[in-house]
């Protein structure tokens, strides 16, 4: 009977759990790598977006057109000069003193223009008895030079402006309803914004709404004369909004 030979033993097998790990913990470190690549440029691409629309907007700071890199690669936050809300409320208190120093030399009625903070932004409410005759689209003379004052005062900001009337109907040979008349005195009014004003057309849009957004009741003879205006809104809600 042959003796059995002693079993040799490898005493080198753990060489190759070890390689085993070293190419998995390889892989993990280029699928890290690769992911914050990505997520580099996504966040580069957010920032880009959100420097450009709220810049346009007059929100942040315009020193640039692109946010500035960092060494490591991602974006410096833009830095935001002024919410939405405190603009609206900043740009209230500034036409509202413009409009008070237009009463007291006496080129506007006290009730002619009036401001109010809505959804979107500083509404500028142009009341019809004070810049446009009854059932007419056509600007009352005395009221442009208090319109362009109202104009220069404006920031560089989209503007949308809205045309509203009472529930009375209207028919003539110019306007058969309230519908064309009120879109007849936004796009007056914007007109005179473009050729007048700095704004960029662009920014600038018009619309009419004929009597289905009063503000007040239309039961009384005071309500009729409130729902009869055109808005000028500027568009600082925008940015709340997003």
């Amino acid at each position: 009977m042959r003796p059995k030979k002693a079993e040799h033993v490898n005493h080198e097998r753990w060489l190759i759990s070890y390689a085993d790990f070293i190419t998995l913990l390889f892989a993990f470190f280029v699928v890290m790598f690769a992911t914050s690549q990505a997520d580099k440029k996504k966040q580069a691409e957010a920032a880009v977006a959100m420097k450009t629309a709220f810049t346009d907007m007059g929100i942040f700071d315009a020193h640039s057109k692109t946010p500035t890199i960092t060494a490591k690669g991602a974006p410096d936050p833009p830095k935001l000069t002024m919410s939405a809300e405190a603009l609206a409320k900043q740009m209230k208190e500034h036409i509202d003193r413009v409009l008070a120093g237009q009463v007291a030399l006496g080129h506007l009625g006290k009730d002619a223009v009036s401001t109010h903070i809505g959804n979107d932004g500083l509404v500028i409410s142009l009341h019809d008895a004070g810049f446009f005759a009854s059932g007419s689209a056509e600007m009352n003379k005395q009221s442009i030079p208090t319109l362009q004052v109202l104009l220069d005062a404006l920031p560089d900001l989209p503007v949308r402006v809205e045309g509203h009337t009472d529930n009375v109907p209207i028919k003539t040979e110019q306007y058969a309803t309230n519908w064309e008349l009120s879109t007849a005195r936004a796009s007056v009014i914007a007109r005179f914004m473009i050729e007048h004003g700095k704004i960029d057309p662009s920014m600038l849009s018009a619309a009419g709404y004929a009597e289905y957004h009063p503000v007040a009741s239309n039961d009384t003879p005071e309500g009729r004369s409130q729902n009869r205006r055109v808005d000028i809104i500027l568009l600082t809600g925008r940015v709340l909004s997003r």
